[in-house]
């Protein structure tokens, strides 16, 4: 047993159920040939909208499972993937690799998002959603299981 504050167990669930909800409308994209994804203009907007939403939930179920863990407060939302790796709460690969991308390409939809293509986010429609199920899983299982993580959760 630790002393750590509780991990919201409500919070958790609400935010994953976002990001599922969001994974849910891209995937209905994959698949679709670029030409015919641009041919309709809110194509574009949706799929921006649910991915920047799925992304910024990504980041808060970090921040708030980092923040039960003393000694860890990041200060940019890279540190938030690096630091998760680093906790073992999700593989470091994983960590330094798809969820630090997911990080950055957070960061790129809130501050150049003028500069985001159609092309760009059809290609992560097309060969990048699998990471954010990934995270999804690494979090249900901290959810299952979160003694394995030297944590807690409330009920």
């Amino acid at each position: 047993m630790t002393n750590h504050l509780p991990l919201n167990k409500e919070k958790l669930e609400k935010l994953l159920l976002l990001i599922e909800e969001s994974l849910k409308s891209l995937e209905r994209f994959k698949g679709i040939p670029i030409e015919t994804f641009k041919e309709v203009k809110d194509n574009f907007k949706i799929v921006f909208f649910d991915l920047h939403q799925a992304l910024e939930a990504i980041m808060d179920i970090g921040n708030h499972i980092l923040s039960r863990i003393p000694g860890t407060r990041p200060e940019r939302y890279k540190d938030i993937a690096r630091l998760l790796g680093e906790n073992s709460i999700v593989p470091s690969d994983f960590a330094n690799g798809p969820l630090l991308n997911m990080a950055g390409y957070r960061n790129r939809m809130v501050h150049v998002y003028s500069e985001i293509t159609v092309t760009e986010l059809h290609g992560i429609i097309q060969n990048d959603l699998k990471d954010i199920e990934t995270f999804i899983q690494h979090i249900k299982s901290l959810l299952t299981n979160p003694e394995n993580f030297n944590l807690t959760i409330s009920e």
